[in-house]
């Protein structure tokens, strides 16, 4: 019971919020240990508020979960985690975590449990609002860094940076979409509502502009923020992002995957040291600027 339980809080999705240390990282204060500490409480706080949401998510689609090829082997789908103790876990994850946050800091409390009540309502409604659905999944993430960026009170943090988080969000849900819609074929509609008023060229389509937006985006941060270094070379890290993104599309379109976003990053190389680069880069530009001055 308890490996199934684990299962449906599924741990492997906690990589999603990394987002929580955008701002101590941007902000250019990892190396301040009261502040990094602060980041590491508010990232497991998050991780566990998600783990209730994913339970919550899947006693509200067991029944959807059991016609879906993939999702039909998760505990509660297949019969393997009883329903009550999900429910039982739910609350009394859910409950300390955010007493947890309300303590550690107000603000920070606030976005988590504006997080978690914009998750559940995603469960039980939004999810099944073609449009509203890719962007309440956006508006996760943003919550995610706007939560990392109030627990550590940063100073140099650009709004630019939420503009971005929000677009890579997009581009990661859409595809998913995608990926959910050829994965489903006839049997998508029972699975999802939402997916019934996609199609593959409107969510191909929403892709492009979210891609080209988002490229442009991050262009204009490194650049124009004003909290960077003068030297512009934060706009190194152009090229680790466009090749990240391109990437990322290849694996979609020619590899056929999608479903999950963490399983791609991780299970793939290149992508996985691209985003390393990306943050060593990004890193010796924040952190050094005497190096590059």
């Amino acid at each position: 019971m308890f490996s199934a339980l684990l299962r449906t809080m599924r741990p492997k999705q906690w990589a999603k919020n990394v987002f929580v240390f955008a701002g101590i990282f941007f902000d250019g204060r990892v190396y301040d240990l009261h502040r990094l500490a602060r980041s590491l409480v508010a990232f497991a706080i998050f991780c566990l508020i998600s783990s209730a949401v994913y339970l919550v998510n899947d006693l509200a689609d067991i029944e959807k979960d059991r016609q879906h090829p993939v999702k039909k082997y998760r505990p509660l789908a297949s019969g393997t985690l009883k329903p009550i103790v999900a429910k039982v876990a739910a609350v009394v994850i859910s409950v300390p975590s955010l007493l947890g946050a309300f303590w550690l800091d107000a603000k920070f409390g606030w976005v988590v449990l504006i997080y978690a009540v914009a998750m559940v309502l995603y469960s039980f409604v939004l999810k099944n609002l073609v449009i509203i659905d890719v962007m309440t999944v956006a508006a996760g993430y943003v919550l995610r860094v706007l939560a990392g960026a109030l627990v550590v009170v940063v100073t140099r943090f650009s709004p630019w940076l939420y503009v971005c988080t929000t677009l890579l969000a997009l581009f990661v849900a859409i595809n998913k979409r995608r990926h959910e819609l050829l994965l489903l074929a006839g049997n998508a509609n029972n699975h999802r509502v939402s997916l019934q008023e996609y199609s593959v060229a409107f969510l191909d389509e929403m892709t492009s502009v979210v891609t080209a937006t988002a490229l442009a985006a991050y262009s204009f941060y490194t650049f124009s923020a004003p909290n960077l270094p003068e030297n512009h070379l934060m706009m190194l890290t152009i090229p680790f992002v466009i090749y990240g993104i391109f990437r990322y599309l290849y694996l979609i379109h020619s590899k056929n995957l999608g479903g999950t976003p963490e399983d791609i990053i991780l299970g793939d190389r290149p992508l996985l040291i691209t985003l390393l680069l990306f943050v060593l880069t990004a890193g010796l530009v924040l952190y050094s600027p005497a190096l590059f001055g």
